[in-house]
């Protein structure tokens, strides 16, 4: 295929001079010599395609900062939840333990942790828990059944069973299932401001943490260390 020569070329884009407005790409890619004169519409449109280049290039940077931070935070404060539960001896330890860490690090409220079982346990936490007929258990039905947490404002029959004579204080939680481990059972994390927790927050991280804990609670029990 023999080339266009240059004469070709500008007759060509003198009979179609909207070329570059459907080809505004090709500008990043071609060198203009700057005219005399007020006729630069080409290189302002080359300066106006960088700038936008640029920005949208450095919004996106700014963005996967923001992202790679906010992992980094989730990553450490996961880190934190880990090693409170993993450090401790007995149910008692773990429970005041995570007490500890979601307040210090997660900056939540209340924390409450329910066992399914009907074996009573002869301990300073046999409120931990409850008879998997206990009629209460009715108000966690999408809970239990979904193995989903539930993010939002609980009903005050759920904030009773869960924070006792908190219940009032409470504004917002997340309710998550002890979903994947060899207990049944309901982790509560609550929060006195309304939007502390919120129903469109990720669900991943909060699997992820009823994971932690009832793992580390199942060897606990096995163990016999409540």
């Amino acid at each position: 295929m023999n080339e266009m020569s240059s004469v070709a070329v500008e007759a060509y884009l003198k009979q179609h001079p909207e070329f570059f407005h459907e080809h505004l790409d090709l500008l990043e890619h071609i060198s203009i010599p700057h005219p005399s004169g007020d006729a630069v519409s080409l290189i302002s449109k080359q300066l106006e395609l960088f700038r936008n280049r640029h920005h949208e290039m450095e919004t996106q940077l700014n963005g996967l900062i923001e992202i790679a931070r906010d992992n980094d935070n989730s990553a450490n404060k996961m880190h934190e939840l880990t090693l409170a539960v993993l450090e401790a001896d007995t149910l008692e330890i773990a429970i005041e333990n995570l007490n500890v860490v979601l307040a210090e690090c997660f900056l939540t409220d209340f924390f409450a942790v329910r066992i399914l079982s009907s074996d009573k346990k002869s301990s300073a936490l046999a409120d931990l828990f409850v008879d998997p007929e206990s009629e209460e258990l009715s108000h966690f039905g999408a809970e239990l059944n979904s193995n989903q947490a539930t993010i939002g404002r609980p009903t005050l029959a759920q904030a009773r069973f869960l924070f006792g004579e908190n219940a009032l204080e409470v504004k917002s939680c997340v309710i998550i299932p002890m979903a994947y481990t060899e207990i049944v059972g309901l982790v509560a994390i609550g929060s006195r401001e309304e939007d502390r927790f919120h129903y469109s927050m990720g669900h991943l991280f909060l699997t992820q943490m009823s994971e932690i804990i009832g793992t580390r609670f199942t060897a606990l029990l096995k163990q016999g260390q409540v």
